[in-house]
């Protein structure tokens, strides 16, 4: 695929636009990314804002469907013209037919059925125009808002594996 083919403006929903991240959405992200409940089944740590505006400055210069990379896309709310959370797409680097998502949202916009928008476009997206053939998400056993999500999108359970992830005690 060319690079053109593969260039990333914006993906919308009803609800939602999936886009790069802007410089002003740090305050956002900086919030929710450290609520302790919103990160609790993440692997990432506390989070400042010096290393939040770097992530932001990295991201500018990828593309979705670099092997190897994660691409994160900012989840804004048309109502409200803000950012509410953000997906992730990451293309193996062995088999660039495969890919790997993980999302979050803020604890406000939580349970409202903007993760599952979300993920359904970034999904439709991933399989149509990057063209991959399997997509997997890993989630603690214990995140069963997570695992009813990604149940109710059609994606399948096919393993518990015990502590290969380390997330929040």
């Amino acid at each position: 695929m060319t690079a053109e083919h593969l260039a990333f403006s914006r993906l919308e929903t009803f609800r939602l636009i999936l886009r790069r991240f802007a410089d002003s959405d740090l305050p956002v992200l900086f919030s929710y990314r450290n609520d302790p409940e919103v990160a609790r089944y993440q692997s990432w740590s506390v989070a400042d804002k010096a290393g939040l505006k770097a992530f932001i400055q990295d991201q500018e210069s990828l593309q979705p469907g670099t092997p190897g990379e994660w691409f994160q896309f900012a989840i804004e709310l048309k109502s409200i013209k803000k950012l509410i959370g953000d997906c992730a797409l990451k293309i193996s680097k062995e088999d660039a037919g495969q890919g790997e998502i993980g999302f979050t949202l803020s604890r406000k916009h939580q349970r409202k059925g903007f993760a599952a928008e979300a993920v359904s476009v970034l999904l439709d997206y991933a399989f149509a125009k990057l063209e991959l053939h399997r997509i997997l998400a890993r989630t603690d056993c214990e995140n069963v808002s997570s695992i009813a999500l990604l149940e109710r999108l059609r994606m399948r359970r096919e393993g518990h594996f015990l502590q290969s992830i380390r997330n929040k005690e």
